[in-house]
């Protein structure tokens, strides 16, 4: 192959403008389509690659069996680092607790921070450095704190910030004044601890007793912990180390006989180390309600994305080694005419793999260039900040990619010229093709719109049920609620500053009322549960929610059997009542919701009335089952006490719910001037659950079309081939009497048999796929099972579109022009 090869087949491209265009479009498409699920992948699998030594470096996790949810999380007891740094094989021990996050005051606007409150060695275990000022200052003195970039410009509008100081508070809500003393680089995108601040432990915003928990943990606080372990050290060795410790510690010796008798053989709390850079795909962290609050993401997922990925690259290189192979073969006089005059095959091979790696390097800059145009709307998508994706070395490797398929897809094209006969091509049957070539081509194109159509059924399915799953009614209407959040330290059985905002918000117009719980429905923020049962029964766990009298009466939730607690009867914070959902009835072992009412069941907590560490609550009504969370999730038996020492407020509304917002906005600030006011419709909450689906389900509608586009080409380059191959026959039938419609329909027919045929194959196998994503839902969508039958419906439209110009050429050939030529 020679530089010359390069130049002649550039003039040939341009020659044929219009083969050139739509191989280099239908490449460039995929390529693009490609490059863009490929970058997502490598972000989602260097997530935490930033950190020194990273495949070192362990979260240590933690599971509590005395509880009744035994879920795996990332916090542990805080005493457990001292404990590490004691341990063989550990080099180094830290972490942070997000117990405290900053609330700071700029230009009299309140601006909450992801702030985190970090323990010694934290900057060293990151390998964290200050573009400016002292970062060993600012999280050891009282005074001062570190801030990012990002963060700098969006408080003062640059970076320029060392010495300035701020209003700050925290849960406490005690402004104080701190210094910035260090601007840090902002965290990769791609990190499972992300922040936008860091202060120490040693902070005046951080109290006594937080202080001392944090850095010793005596009362068995928790925290994020984690260890970076020495060259060749074993992780199950000091998993073990720290497993030891927790067992010893005080609060594993003074367990009940009660519970360590249910306990059994397990033990109290199970301690292991997980690799950092596992993190983003620790399936163990992602359902726990105490596990960082960060994006999390699915192997299974980004490996699926990967075969998508893999997919519409090969479906643009069958659409470019069929045009290929068709201009071969009306290129055969011509590479006829070569060999004649003495070309051989390594010549004419140098030819068209140069020709094949110059489309193909045109289409990878063409692939680039729309890459790079919709990488903003790709991260809209995604949700996720992929500005970073189109480095030098992410652009060179595809590059490579695109020669190596312009290598690969010259294979082909190049041992059809190996094959012409010149005796042939040159006595006028130029125009011939094998059988055998001409079905493998018809394969490859059936092939495409297989899997064009596979991936349609699949991205309806999903599509459909996230969509279902988000409109589907919790058992009540989320639609004139709004949840506002009050501030920590502002629980509403011990805040007056709390229960006069909710009488403020009572007399505004258009509210009709305002109930108070320990956690929105539909979040899991501050989910707790406790073992419950009847006198002489067993126990089993039991979702605990806390709720006001009015709660029932404003979700408008009506009772099964008895009455649900209501404001005019029942006395806020009274221990004795209870109301269970009519799972948890069943579950006790009552024959009918009905026979629950009235019995007394012990409940597992703190208060008055408690006798060996059980409370007496009478079961005064039985609720319908709700859907707390998501559709994932299976029905949990659940139990609704009176207690008032939660700060999520549901205010119900008889207005459009932005107006609503605007009343809570003007009040907000003249009883909680320090905080950041937090609210969102109801059913946003319930939606944000599906966001991963909501998320997947973009991204293959996005796969989907670029899989149709480039099966669209595909077929009407079939199309165009089959009806050319087919002129003489055509003309013969018209000769012999057909009509313009039988010409149609003999078009159609092909078209039909090219989409049939691929929808054998592909559409049960998606059929099979879809049944398995739906079985993950405890609720359905009906439609969704419909989707491979409206993929075919698309598939079809499809191949009509493709083969109407051909089709129309086809009944409109004039038999005389055709036979003459």
């Amino acid at each position: 192959m020679r530089f010359r090869d390069f130049r002649i087949g550039l003039r040939i491209l341009i020659q044929d403008p219009a083969f050139s265009l739509v191989a280099i479009l239908g490449l460039g498409v995929g390529l693009a389509a490609c490059l863009l699920l490929l970058g997502f992948a490598r972000y989602s699998w260097q997530y935490n690659a930033h950190v020194p030594d990273a495949d070192r470096v362990y979260l240590v996790k933690q599971r509590q069996n005395m509880g009744d949810y035994a879920d795996w999380t990332d916090q542990a007891p805080t005493l457990l680092r001292a404990a590490a740094q004691r341990t063989p094989g550990v080099a180094a021990a830290s972490g942070f607790v997000n117990w405290l996050p900053l609330t700071v005051q700029t230009d009299a606007q309140l601006r909450k921070l992801k702030s985190l409150t970090v323990l010694p060695g934290f900057a060293e275990m990151l390998g964290l450095r200050a573009l400016k000022g002292d970062l060993n200052a600012a999280l050891t003195q009282p005074d001062s704190f570190a801030i990012t970039e990002k963060t700098a410009l969006r408080l003062f509008g640059t970076t320029d910030v060392l010495g300035r100081t701020v209003r700050a508070s925290s849960v406490q809500e005690q402004p104080a004044s701190l210094r910035i003393a260090a601007v840090l680089r902002d965290p990769p995108a791609n990190t499972t601890i992300p922040y936008e601040a860091l202060n120490g432990v040693a902070s005046a915003l951080v109290p006594a007793e937080a202080r001392s928990e944090a850095l010793i943990g005596a009362n068995g606080w928790w925290g994020y912990l984690l260890v970076r372990l020495k060259p060749g050290a074993s992780p199950e060795a000091v998993g073990e180390s720290l497993q030891q410790a927790i067992d010893r510690a005080p609060a594993a010796q003074g367990i009940p006989p009660e519970v360590r008798a249910r306990l059994g053989k397990r033990k109290a709390m199970d301690i292991m180390l997980s690799p950092l850079r596992e993190a983003y795909f620790d399936t163990q962290l992602a359902p726990n309600r105490f596990s960082y609050e960060v994006d999390r993401g699915s192997r299974a997922m980004i490996v699926g994305l990967l075969i998508v990925a893999g997919l519409i690259l090969l479906l643009a290189g069958i659409n470019y080694v069929n045009l290929a192979t068709i201009r071969v073969i009306r290129r055969q006089r011509e590479i006829s005419m070569r060999k004649v005059l003495g070309a051989g095959a390594p010549r004419l091979a140098g030819q068209f793999v140069a020709e094949s790696l110059l489309l193909a390097l045109l289409a990878t800059a063409l692939g680039l260039l729309l890459a790079w145009l919709a990488l903003p709307l790709f991260g809209e998508l995604t949700k996720r900040d992929l500005s970073g994706v189109l480095t030098a070395a992410n652009i060179g490797a595809a590059a490579l990619l695109g020669m190596f398929l312009g290598l690969l897809t010259a294979i082909y094209p190049a041992w059809i010229a190996f094959r012409v006969r010149p005796s042939q091509a040159l006595a006028g049957r130029s125009d011939t093709e094998a059988l055998g070539s001409r079905r493998l081509r018809q394969i490859l194109t059936v092939l495409q719109i297989g899997v064009a159509m596979g991936l349609a059924s699949f991205t309806l399915a999903v599509a459909w049920q996230t969509r279902f799953a988000m409109e589907a009614s919790p058992g009540f209407d989320p639609a004139p609620l709004l949840i506002v959040d009050l501030p920590e330290a502002h629980a509403v059985r011990r805040s007056e500053q709390a229960r006069s905002f909710i009488e403020a918000l009572k007399r505004e117009p258009g509210i009709a009322g305002v109930a108070v719980s320990t956690d929105a429905m539909g979040r899991s923020k501050n989910r707790w549960s406790t073992e419950m049962r009847r006198e002489g029964g067993k126990g089993m766990p039991v979702d605990v929610k806390s709720v006001s009298a009015n709660f029932f009466a404003l979700y408008g939730i009506r009772p099964v059997a008895g009455r649900l607690f209501e404001a005019g009867t029942d006395k806020e914070n009274d221990s004795v009542p209870v109301v269970i959902n009519a799972l948890a009835a069943r579950q006790f072992g009552f024959a009918t919701p009905a026979e629950a009412l009235g019995q007394t069941l012990l409940f597992r907590g703190e208060g008055e009335g408690q006798k060996d560490g059980m409370l007496s609550k009478r079961v005064v009504g039985i609720a319908p089952e709700i859907h707390f969370y998501s559709l994932r999730e299976p029905a949990y038996p659940a139990a609704y006490e009176l207690w008032t020492d939660g700060t999520t407020l549901s205010v119900r509304s008889a207005l459009p719910l932005p107006q609503i917002e605007r009343a809570v906005r003007r009040l907000w600030p003249a009883y909680f001037p320090n905080s950041v006011l937090e609210m969102r419709p109801a059913k946003d909450i319930y939606a944000a659950n599906y966001d991963t689906d909501a998320r997947v389900a973009r991204m293959l509608t996005f796969a989907t079309t670029i899989a149709f586009l480039i099966a669209g080409i595909g077929a009407y380059v079939l199309a165009a081939d089959a009806v050319e191959r087919r002129t003489r026959e055509i003309a013969l039938r018209k000769l012999f009497g057909a009509q313009r419609a039988h010409i149609g329909r003999l078009v159609a027919r092909e078209l039909g048999v090219m989409v049939l045929l691929p929808a054998l194959i592909s559409l049960p196998l998606a059929a099979f796929i879809i049944a398995k994503f739906l079985g993950s839902f405890a609720e359905r969508a009906p439609l969704a099972y419909w989707a491979p039958v409206f993929a075919l419906a698309i598939g079809l439209a499809m191949a009509a579109l493709a083969g109407a110009r051909q089709a129309w050429a086809a009944m409109g050939l004039n038999p005389a022009a055709a036979l003459r030529a």
